[in-house]
């Protein structure tokens, strides 16, 4: 299967979410509360986005469909999108950029800054989501940059369960998601330094160049 028939369709579905909350912005049919379900709804989506792009490898691995792979790019840069859209969606429609009333709500909800840092370390990603930051990175360098991804996804769902109400399940079901994620790749990393050790052979680096690794 080519990528380039799946992409366009791809890309529109991906942007189903951003046009539901903005039509829903539009129309005020996001309940008693819109800024506050615009604001979580976007960041699900982030989330939902991040744990899409990490399953690319293994739905790869597992089905033979090289071609998955040349998804994760666009998949990857859907992740900023939406986290982008949640953060600006918290600075201006829920503080007006008000920097003394974000600085309050920071003290009084520190799952702010578990936010922040996951976003900060999101940037890098999206602005070397391209063939020439590989080029001038390095692919040592750039491979170890985008391995942040994994530190990125624990502090998403950290940020995620520490906001939300105490006894929903959904927080425990990305941190299962994850966790499994992240599982299967420390087993196939295990497995394939013992069949270098194997076979003699020095463990190497794989240089993969997408715009959030695996």
């Amino acid at each position: 299967m080519k990528p380039a028939l799946i992409k366009p369709p791809l890309f529109l579905a991906c942007l189903v979410p951003a046009v539901y909350y903005a039509w829903g912005a539009q129309a005020d049919t996001l309940g008693g509360e819109p800024i506050e379900t615009l604001r979580r709804g976007l960041g699900i989506w982030a989330l939902n986005f991040l744990l899409l792009t990490l399953t690319v490898t293994p739905l790869r691995k597992y089905s033979g469909w090289t071609w998955l792979g040349r998804l994760r790019r666009m998949l990857g840069l859907f992740v900023f999108f939406y986290a982008a859209l949640h953060l600006i969606t918290y600075l201006w429609l829920d503080h007006s950029f008000d920097v003394s009333a974000i600085a309050g709500d920071i003290v009084k909800r520190p799952f702010i800054v578990v936010g922040i840092i996951a976003f900060l370390l999101l940037l890098p990603l999206a602005l070397t989501s391209n063939a020439f930051a590989l080029r001038k990175l390095g692919g040592r360098r750039w491979q170890e940059l985008h391995r942040s991804v994994y530190l990125i996804g624990l502090l998403a769902v950290l940020h995620y369960a520490w906001m939300v109400e105490a006894g929903i399940v959904w927080p425990w079901l990305y941190a299962l998601m994850l966790g499994t994620l992240l599982v299967l790749r420390i087993w196939w990393r295990v497995q394939e330094l013992r069949r270098q050790r194997a076979g003699g052979l020095k463990p190497r680096r794989r240089i993969i160049p997408i715009s959030i690794r695996k």
